[in-house]
């Protein structure tokens, strides 16, 4: 996994490469190559190669559902949003670069795109992955089943973390949901209740993948627990 995640941040340099207008693509850039952990690329990698796609082959989709993510990411954090001073451990976009530029480099208007998008990410770069592998229509409707109940589980893990962790471990500012009174699931449920909930999601997820080999399987297997266990 760690050989993948290199091989699709080498793919997201050589996709934005710097030309003009130079303050745009440093901005995009800036935040695209920040790091992270890289989870959609290789969800879509690994459905690809589960049924019996390759990694070049699902290369580009996966470097374009991980641009999309970090578009949503400068969006989330602008002003008009969460007013955020810190994404993946550095400033955010708009704190860094002006909140024109920010706006600029993720090319749509605030209104445009809801929370909801993470979880539809998850989504998309799974069965994006299963298509382009060649999967049937039953495997890219398993995966896809697969990948709403990640998507999900990935929303309450980040609603847990969001008031158990602190700013630094996260990388961002932590407690946000709190402040801005948003309705989360530790807010639903309370704390205990939202991880018994992340705990069937998980296990949801994988039984989508029961019938496909265990071994190809194992990365996505891998992922989800990934997800479910993640610190930050």
């Amino acid at each position: 996994m760690l050989r993948k995640a290199d091989t699709v941040n080498k793919a997201l340099d050589a996709a934005i490469a710097m030309k003009e207008p130079e303050k745009i693509y440093e901005a995009m850039r800036y935040s695209l190559l920040a790091g992270g952990k890289r989870v959609r690329p290789l969800l879509c990698i690994a459905a690809c190669e589960l049924v019996g796609g390759d990694e070049e082959t699902a290369l580009a989709a996966a470097c374009a559902v991980e641009m999309i993510h970090t578009m949503s990411l400068i969006h989330d954090d602008l002003p008009c949003m969460d007013n955020d001073d810190l994404r993946r451990g550095k400033p955010t976009n708009h704190k860094a670069f002006g909140e024109d530029i920010a706006v600029s480099t993720k090319g749509v208007s605030p209104t445009r795109v809801v929370r909801a998008i993470a979880a539809a990410l998850l989504e998309a770069a799974v069965v994006l992955g299963g298509i382009m592998g060649g999967g049937n229509d039953d495997e890219v409707e398993n995966l896809r089943l697969f990948a709403r109940s990640i998507g999900l589980l990935f929303q309450v893990v980040d609603d847990i973390l969001d008031v158990t962790k602190s700013s630094e471990q996260l990388g961002k500012t932590a407690g946000k949901d709190l402040v801005a009174d948003k309705v989360t699931y530790p807010k639903l449920l309370g704390i205990e209740k939202s991880k018994e909930f992340a705990r069937k999601l998980n296990q949801d997820a994988l039984q989508y993948l029961a019938g496909f080999d265990e071994d190809k399987a194992a990365p996505l297997v891998a992922l989800a627990n990934f997800i479910a266990n993640r610190q930050s």
